[in-house]
């Protein structure tokens, strides 16, 4: 690392800190309030191999001099030291922009209003968004109301609070002082692994930023457009700036891209290979023109959408027919990008062609038995090459078999626990690493089964794989919180798809097995609960992140019995069935 000082339009001196190599592009990473440079430092070291890395102290922070007055801390004077820095660390050729909270502030300022034209190539916002751009946010919310527009409106609201209390004389530097600041933002911000107390000095000098900008921008806002290209990588837990309001840009932005990351205000010290991936993503594909990388295409599109699963990538397994076949259209049609797999191809072609038909997303086929993990990880290993990291994984393929424990056979047990337990293993390790490593959170399902929590003596076999299931995913849904990927357990009762065909009815001759094949499907024929409820009901837990999702009311009845009289339903297991 080398250190240089650039010296503002005012005469302010700004410690300047470069890491890479010189010729190669510069990224240049602008901080927030109330760090320093150091908050780069762990996104600096994942760049460094790649780029010209450089970040600087802002004016008043850290080994940067501060202003004679307040008002050096105006968005024009903190947009020309952000273009004198430029100039200074990449003269002849376009720098692109990483900036966190107030630096990414003052860098909208300086890309939307001129002082950087012609020498910015690309933009990386984190939880920064243009103060005019907010001032618009705020008044289209008042002027075209909705339930949802409102709630986002209170919501940035609330977290603004802090704000007015900054413009307040005296008693934010008593707080800062005191230590009772630093306190509070720690229990608002409890588990993020990024912030740290920052010195005293900068977080007092750092309130003319708040005095001097906020009030007028938001009140009198002049929003103007930002002709370079930008992606917005918007923690889900921040408690500052909520997503809606960094994200929402159409009209401001062209062909935006918005990442969604789980994480708390302090990105680039908690994620920061996170944050250094999306960034070599958007400038690679800006040096280098072509496609883009699967991940940023899909950021621009979800951006674009006006469905809540446009751009998405939805992986679902058994998808030839059913339940498989029913979710992948009910997320196709929500404008999910579907790879539809199962093991028999030709169903997952025309599953497929019914995504087509419909005209809303897209269904790719493949072709793959869920229970042999060498398949499965080539599998994986295509859908990351190909599609990128999903952002729904959905392991839905199973089979059916009945009938008493002592006639069913070794071969018989290994198969369904090969199906039913092994193939969701498979599909929640081949995708559930790239998941974490990948850092943008998701969804992985796990099609369990009512029968999981209602013991029958007729179905030992079918209710232990499902039983295993469900309680895998209870195991998993706790290990991969931390990372934003929930895992929902689907339960559904009796559905009428063609599982009930191929059930497999243990110690019979193929006549019987034939019987009872037909009758247990003319009976669910006659329940009638359709597979397209039951997706609908697996896309509404998807996005509610339920836990367990019992599907069918008698799932949700047996679910209720099994937690307050459990001695009902084992009395009820004692009783034969016929099926």
């Amino acid at each position: 690392m080398s250190h240089k000082r650039v010296t503002a339009s005012d005469g302010v001196s700004l410690a300047v800190h470069e890491s890479g190599d010189p010729a190669a592009p510069t990224v240049l990473a602008v901080h927030g309030y109330p760090d320093d440079h150091t908050v780069w430092d762990g996104v600096v070291a994942e760049l460094a191999d790649r780029f010209h890395v450089v970040s600087y102290d802002v004016r008043g922070a850290g080994e940067s001099t501060a202003p004679a007055s307040r008002a050096g801390y105006r968005l024009d004077q903190l947009a020309a030291d952000l273009a004198a820095v430029a100039a200074a660390v990449s003269p002849r050729r376009p720098v692109h922009l990483l900036a966190h909270d107030w630096g990414s502030i003052q860098a909208w300022h300086a890309v939307t209003g001129g002082a950087l034209d012609g020498g910015v190539a690309s933009f990386t916002s984190i939880s920064g968004p243009d103060l005019d751009h907010a001032g618009a946010w705020f008044r289209s919310r008042l002027r075209r109301p909705t339930p949802r527009r409102l709630r986002e409106l209170f919501t940035q609201l609330a977290a603004s609070g802090y704000i007015g209390f900054f413009q307040l004389p005296g008693l934010p530097e008593l707080a800062w002082r005191s230590g009772l600041l630093p306190r509070a933002m720690s229990l608002l911000t409890r588990g993020d692994a990024g912030l740290r107390r920052p010195a005293t000095s900068d977080a007092v000098r750092g309130l003319g930023l708040y005095r001097e900008n906020m009030l007028s921008h938001l009140t009198r806002p002049r929003p103007a457009r930002a002709e370079v290209p930008v992606q917005v990588l918007a923690p889900t837990r921040d408690p500052f700036v909520t997503a809606p309001l960094q994200s929402d840009l159409a009209g401001w932005v062209p062909e935006p891209r918005v990442r969604r990351i789980p994480g708390g205000h302090w990105l680039p010290r908690s994620h920061p290979g996170v944050v250094a991936r999306c960034v070599t993503e958007l400038v690679e594909h800006v040096e280098g023109g072509g496609e883009p990388a699967p991940a940023l295409r899909r950021a621009r599109e979800r951006a674009a959408a006006r469905d809540r699963h446009g751009g998405s990538l939805v992986v679902i397994t058994g998808a030839g027919s059913g339940i498989g076949r029913a979710t992948a259209l009910a997320f196709a049609d929500r404008g999910a990008r579907v790879v539809v797999a199962d093991r028999d191809e030709p169903s997952a072609v025309d599953t497929c062609r019914q995504v087509a038909g419909r005209g809303a997303g897209v269904g790719i086929p493949y072709r793959v038995d869920v229970a042999d993990a060498e398949a499965m990880a080539g599998f994986a290993k295509w859908v990351l090459a190909e599609h990128g990291v999903p952002d729904v994984v959905v392991n839905n393929a199973g089979i059916g078999m009945a009938g008493p424990f002592a006639e069913t056979t070794l071969d018989e047990w290994r198969r369904i626990i090969d199906v039913n337990l092994w193939g969701v293993i498979h599909g929640c390790r081949v995708f559930g690493a790239p998941m974490v490593a990948h850092g943008e959170g998701g969804r992985i399902v796990n099609i369990a089964s009512a029968a999981a929590y209602l013991p029958s003596r007729a179905l030992p076999a079918y209710s232990t794989t499902k039983s295993a299931v469900l309680m895998l995913s209870e195991c998993l849904r706790g290990e991969l919180a931390e990372h934003g990927i929930g895992v929902v357990a689907v339960c559904p009762g009796f559905v009428h798809t063609n599982i009930t065909a191929t059930t497999r009815f243990v110690g019979t001759d193929d006549t019987e097995q034939d019987r009872r094949q037909r009758a247990t499907y003319a009976a669910y024929g006659r329940r009638n609960y359709t597979p397209e409820r039951a997706a609908r009901e697996i896309v509404r837990a998807v996005e509610r992140n339920t836990a367990l999702a019992p599907v069918t009311p008698e799932a949700r009845l047996g679910l209720a019995l099994s937690r307050l009289t459990p001695a009902v339903l084992r009395a009820a297991a004692r009783r034969e069935i016929n099926l």
